[in-house]
């Protein structure tokens, strides 16, 4: 009896371990799956949910309309939507707290393919850039890392006695590019 009682301690002893060494693999999993998840996937579980984004050129507050591999498109009500580059984001408030559905990462195309279709609609925009500034005009042609952009007032059309100047803006001074 002596020895079973012995064998039985050390039958639990031994479970004890195993589950100890499971909960630790468990853990450690649990860190490095996390660690692999980008704000762009978090993003991605959030389309369609009411975000803020915050930028150096102000807030945009609206519904999570799209996204890209390096962009934002937020809906803001009763407004237009905003095109946000993720390299003008300090902060995001109201996204997913998971991002394990399965929801792809939205559009594979970047920043400068997106606002290339924003110059083919030739529509005017407001660019704010991270500094605080504001241009408005229409984006005449997109560079591999920059626009230029056409400076005319937001309520006027494109033309050459509208227009008040010529603006180079790199990408990467782009806050938030929103329809004048």
């Amino acid at each position: 009896m002596r020895w079973q009682d012995l064998f039985a301690d050390l039958e639990a002893q031994l479970l004890a371990e195993q589950r100890r060494e499971l909960q630790a693999e468990v853990a450690d999993r649990t860190r490095r799956e996390r660690a692999e998840v980008t704000v762009l996937d978090r993003a991605a579980r959030s389309v369609g949910s009411v975000i803020t984004v915050v930028t150096g050129a102000g807030s945009v507050r609206g519904t999570l309309d799209d996204l890209g591999k390096d962009w934002l498109l937020v809906q803001e009500h009763g407004r237009h939507a905003a095109l946000v580059p993720m390299g003008a984001i300090t902060a995001l408030v109201g996204l997913a707290t998971r991002s394990d559905d399965d929801r792809g990462m939205g559009r594979r195309f970047g920043v400068g393919v997106a606002l290339r279709a924003i110059a083919r609609d030739r529509a005017a925009v407001a660019i704010h850039d991270i500094a605080g500034g504001l241009a408005t005009g229409t984006i005449d042609k997109v560079g591999a890392d920059h626009i230029d952009l056409a400076e005319h007032p937001a309520d006027a059309v494109r033309r050459a006695t509208a227009l008040t100047g010529h603006r180079v803006v790199p990408f990467a001074a782009i806050g938030i590019v929103r329809r004048a």
